[in-house]
């Protein structure tokens, strides 16, 4: 079966101009610069080979990148810009079910002593925030689990 041939990254100056400002920006993400790169080379006419040699990727984070641009290009910058064409695609999976306020009030809560809630302990468990969590309606079910990871990654 014969290789797909890549499809050809056209970019207005503007776009060149702009992706290289981004690469050279210090206060830039890693990932958006090295995809700001692999667009440039493209646009330059390297072949996905190179591309890949020159930035050690693999062919198929430049085919992505390649073909994602592609597809956007043509869309005006002020319909999109040139970060958000760089972005990563939506993740899927289902929505957060809690929000980011309940995440507020629920490490609120985790700062506070358990004392205050009339709770017999000096330091929360798992299952006594979660338990704190529901008897404040903060969210409708919980894990004590749950509530644990929620805690550790705050």
């Amino acid at each position: 079966m014969p290789i797909p041939k890549a499809q050809t990254v056209k970019l207005s100056d503007a776009e060149r101009q702009g992706l290289e400002k981004l690469v050279k920006r210090h206060q830039v993400g890693q990932q958006t610069a090295l995809r700001a790169r692999i667009v440039l080379a493209a646009g330059e006419g390297l072949k996905n080979k190179e591309i890949v040699a020159k930035y050690a990727v693999t062919a198929d984070t430049v085919r992505l990148w390649r073909n994602r641009w592609v597809k956007l290009q043509d869309l005006s910058l002020n319909d999109l810009s040139l970060e958000e064409r760089l972005q990563d695609a939506p993740r899927p999976g289902a929505p957060a079910k809690i929000t980011a306020d309940q995440r507020c009030q629920i490490e609120a809560l985790a700062c506070e002593q358990p004392e205050h809630s009339e709770r017999p302990i000096s330091e929360w468990s798992a299952r006594e925030i979660a338990d704190e969590i529901l008897k404040r309606k903060i969210v409708p079910e919980i894990s004590a689990r749950h509530a644990a990871r929620l805690l550790k990654r705050g």
